[in-house]
């Protein structure tokens, strides 16, 4: 496929309607904003290279085991993790739980932790790597499907893929294996319907900007970076919000706002919005049913 060919078949899949020109939506209770929380949950084997590193390999020569990068990953589903359930249950809050696949055997405790919590389970690929690097794409949705049913009793109804990572037919495999919606694109404040080849796919907006791994992992910005760009975000979708409501993403890795320096400006987010009236603190499936009942009805 050419490069004029991929740009048509992605700008095909979502239509262009500028927010202040759509149909006018509503929250129950005349609320402004829906908040949800993505709690992203991931199997880095430590017999390959690591998603992401915090520490540059010796001499600029990668080596294999990567111990220290690996470690630092684990040390989130060993304490980061049971930070982020107490949080939430601490304020009566449900989140939506992004896991590879195969982390319901790896990490087992933690996801029973999730399942028995009330979250919502949503696919993120069977193991923590680009669909574009996944040699078939079909089995590793089917697989990841599989794994959380089998987990739960549910099959997902969301998907995020690792690193929001799609290639041109990502989209038709996950409309036609029974997934209602995903996080990959980053583009709106309302969720958007995505055209594919069968079934109904719609787009619930995610975040690459209240997102861990850019703010702590990409960017290295201080502890609290977290609860100011959090409140500035907020603030400004609340004050929006007024005229349409919108959509907050809050999305988070037990091994980075899990850690003991930043875990506190998570609760303070938190805290800060729950102070707010006239805002919903959802799911992903939340958001989901909430959208097609009003565009539908």
């Amino acid at each position: 496929m050419s490069g004029e060919d991929l740009a048509k078949a992605i700008r095909a899949r979502v239509s262009y309607q500028p927010i202040h020109q759509r149909p006018a939506l509503r929250l129950p209770g005349g609320a402004r904003v829906a908040v949800w929380t993505i709690v992203n949950v991931e199997n880095w084997s430590p017999a390959g290279a690591m998603p992401r590193a915090i520490l540059p390999p010796p001499m600029g020569q990668p080596l294999l085991p990567d111990v220290p990068n690996w470690a630092w990953h684990e040390y989130g589903m060993r304490v980061g993790f049971w930070r982020f359930l107490e949080t939430l249950q601490a304020r009566k809050l449900k989140a939506t739980f992004a896991v590879n696949g195969s982390a319901c055997t790896v990490y087992r405790e933690a996801c029973a932790a999730a399942r028995d919590a009330g979250w919502e389970f949503m696919g993120h690929g069977f193991v923590q790597q680009p669909m574009h690097k996944t040699e078939d794409q079909r089995a590793a949705i089917a697989d990841t499907i599989k794994a959380i049913a089998d987990f739960t009793g549910r099959k997902p109804r969301g998907w995020e893929s690792p690193g929001l990572t799609e290639t041109v037919e990502t989209a038709d495999l996950l409309a036609e294996l029974g997934i209602q919606y995903v996080a990959d694109w980053v583009l709106d404040e309302q969720p958007v319907p995505i055209h594919t080849r069968t079934g109904r796919l719609v787009s619930v907006p995610y975040t690459v900007e209240i997102n861990d791994v850019v703010i702590s992992a990409v960017q290295q910005q201080p502890s609290d970076e977290i609860l100011r760009r959090g409140r500035d975000q907020f603030d400004r979708l609340y004050q929006d919000g007024g005229k349409a409501p919108r959509v907050m993403a809050i999305s988070i890795h037990p091994y980075l706002t899990g850690v003991p320096h930043r875990i506190k400006y998570l609760e303070a987010l938190y805290d800060y919005i729950l102070g707010h009236e006239n805002v919903v603190m959802w799911t992903g499936e939340e958001i989901l049913d909430w959208y097609l009942a009003q565009s539908v009805g």
